[in-house]
């Protein structure tokens, strides 16, 4: 993986209408992610032009989804309702859901605002926020190869889990009905004051295509 730069200053996104998108920014000392380690902080525009910090949700459990709507391993979790069902079960607990688009423009995965506005009424997906990152920065952060790669951090602000959805990899939607999910997984056990068993793994699916790579 490409190493961070120091100043981690990125190209501004894409304008909504006239107005023009902040990019995303991470702290420029922060360390790639890992679990147990406390979540390296960072800003990112969302779909609305708003800029939302981890910190903004300092004391909540954080699930973070890179997605790409191209992929027919995104795609399984979709199709099936998988994704949306999580989404819509943890954020009903007060869990904060922030999918994330990383894909560099011109490559698979790329959307813009209004692109992602129609993939989330397509798929009538419910997380908290979606998040627009098509320098990397907040990818690269979080050591984001592949989608879906999914981060659970705690209400303490540590990354508990990171790597694939589950453990099985393939496109297969009726495939969802008997994998073990490593998220799901890891917020029932935070949740309920227990260590997480499984805190990293390799995600599958599409390799994200990064800006200069």
């Amino acid at each position: 993986m490409r190493a961070l730069s120091k100043t981690l200053a990125v190209a501004a996104l894409a304008a909504i209408g006239s107005s023009a998108v902040e990019h995303a920014t991470a702290v420029p000392s922060a360390a790639t992610a890992r679990p147990g380690q406390p979540a390296p902080s960072f800003s990112a525009p969302d779909i609305a032009g708003k800029t939302v910090r981890l910190g903004d949700y300092a004391g909540k459990i954080v699930v973070l989804e890179w997605t790409n709507d191209g992929c027919p391993f995104v795609g399984k979790h979709y199709n099936s309702g998988n994704m949306q069902a999580l989404q819509q079960k943890y954020t009903g607990t007060g869990v904060v859901w922030l999918t994330i688009a990383s894909s560099a423009p011109g490559e698979q995965g790329y959307v813009t605002p209004a692109e992602a506005k129609a993939d989330l009424a397509h798929w009538r997906a419910t997380p908290t926020d979606f998040l627009l990152d098509p320098d990397g920065i907040v990818g690269r952060l979080y050591d984001a190869r592949a989608t879906p790669h999914m981060v659970v951090i705690d209400r303490a602000g540590r990354v508990i889990y990171m790597g694939a959805i589950d453990d099985t990899p393939s496109t297969r939607l009726a495939d969802v009905k008997t994998a073990h999910n490593y998220v799901a997984a890891a917020l029932d056990a935070t949740a309920a004051g227990q260590p997480v068993t499984i805190a990293s793994t390799h995600a599958y699916g599409c390799s994200i295509k990064y800006r200069d790579e």
